[in-house]
């Protein structure tokens, strides 16, 4: 079995320098931390380009693939440049990550809009800004389309998104192709949809089918399942309809290595069986090769990403547990209070062969559930250290929030040791810069 870059806990470049400190894509990390402030955000470029490179060579024997990094794991203008570089098109989920990628200079036509509702000034401005595919989740959408589409003479090219009935083991919350889910057609309404773009709906192409399964996957045998009903269907579609559909989009979810415990797939095994899957179905069904579209997020960007804290107070309960606070939590990482998500970390400052304790790493925010990781061993920690925790470069930033009207952290982009600013901290004044005081509340 070929291993890949998902399947690492930490980023490639990832180790200690001779002053015992922790170093990523040849920078020091307590360095980083002194010079940017914490906490911080940083993505190992190489291992982000690593990952892009596992894939296109784990899929390199089907050649009517596109790859569609899913924006909302992160969605940056720089590191947009660096998909587009490594010839990644991207799917996104709303008129902001479309914007995202207009700033970074995108080519709109390697652009995919999918979400389950998404508002008529958004698929209009999706339009206007000529993506490539418009993923249709119901049957509001398709009206307002083609609303849009006749009103501005044009048409517009789209995939029917399904819900193909596969529930895969993840966390409630990010299973996505299970029959109970607020994604996609159901099965038994396909064919109203496509009667409606056949017959009302004439502004519309249909070009195929569109599903995804869940994030977070570490079951191989889930894609083979998906393309098995996806084909099946597309052969029906063209029985019952005369409608030849070419391409199919089964989503990503490949799951990441957060813990020592984490066994996630490799991205070359998962490339040979769904290759193969698809050369059995074509054969099958009597269908031609579809042109693939993969959509990984999370498995893409969130080993290349680290988050750097300080340490700050601590409190050993009497016969229980030790917490040691640092100066972020929930606000920059929700993913441990929402999901119960587990994460790893070291002492960037310490190594690990020093003497060690068992610590419960407590965030600043106000909340008791506020617990960034339980009871991790590492070195002995004092005030001031740098926790370095690993694998945040997915739904991190992108699901940060001003909670406590705490700023949200920088973000900064290493390489052959530079460190490079691809987001700003917020200030004080970007707090308040949305805050509007009626006059009969102002002070005279």
């Amino acid at each position: 079995m070929t291993s890949s870059t998902n399947q690492l806990l930490k980023p490639i470049t990832t180790k200690y320098n001779s002053k015992g400190n922790l170093e990523i894509g040849g920078c020091d990390l307590v360095e980083l931390a002194d010079k940017f402030d914490t906490p911080l955000y940083v993505i190992d470029e190489k291992t982000l380009r690593n990952i892009c490179k596992d894939y296109k060579k784990a899929f390199a024997n089907y050649h009517k693939i596109k790859f569609m990094y899913a924006s909302k794991a992160l969605c940056t203008s720089a590191i947009s440049r660096i998909l587009e570089d490594e010839g990644f098109g991207f799917d996104t989920v709303s008129a902001g990550e479309i914007y995202t990628l207009q700033n970074a200079d995108i080519d709109m036509e390697n652009v995919l809009f999918n979400g389950n509702n998404k508002s008529y000034s958004e698929l209009e401005y999706a339009i206007d800004a000529g993506v490539g595919r418009i993923s249709v989740d119901n049957f509001i959408e398709l009206y307002f389309l083609n609303k849009i589409a006749k009103a501005k003479d044009k048409y517009v090219d789209i995939l029917l998104r399904i819900t193909p009935g596969i529930e895969c083991h993840t966390h409630e919350y990010i299973q996505t192709g299970h029959l109970d889910s607020k994604f996609g057609f159901d099965m038994t309404l396909i064919d109203n949809a496509i009667e409606l773009i056949q017959t009302k709906y004439t502004h519309l192409k249909l070009h195929g089918l569109h599903a995804h399964v869940g994030s977070q996957i570490f079951e191989t045998g889930i894609f083979p399942d998906e393309i098995e009903i996806m084909a099946s269907e597309i052969a029906r579609i063209r029985d019952e309809f005369g409608i030849n559909l070419n391409e199919i989009n089964i989503g990503g979810g490949i799951g990441v290595k957060y813990t020592t415990e984490d066994n996630p797939p490799s991205v070359y095994d998962i490339g040979d069986i769904v290759i193969k899957k698809i050369d059995e179905v074509v054969r099958k069904y009597n269908i031609e090769f579809p042109t693939l579209y993969l959509e990984p997020g999370r498995s893409i960007i969130s080993t290349s990403g680290i988050t750097l804290y300080t340490i700050g107070s601590a409190k050993q309960v009497p016969n229980g547990t030790k917490y040691v606070a640092i100066d972020g939590g929930m606000a920059d990482n929700p993913r441990p209070s929402m999901y119960q998500a587990k994460y790893d970390a070291q002492i960037a400052n310490k190594k690990d062969t020093e003497e060690t304790e068992i610590v419960t790493i407590a965030g600043r925010f106000c909340e008791s559930g506020d617990i960034l990781i339980k009871d991790i061993e590492l070195p002995k920690i004092h005030e001031r250290d740098t926790l370095c925790v690993f694998n945040t470069g997915a739904y991190n930033y992108s699901m940060a929030s001003n909670y406590n009207r705490v700023a949200k952290p920088a973000m900064i982009l290493v390489h052959d040791s530079k460190a490079e600013i691809i987001i700003n901290r917020e200030t004080l004044d970007d707090l308040v810069a949305h805050d509007v005081i009626p006059d009969r509340l102002k002070k005279e």
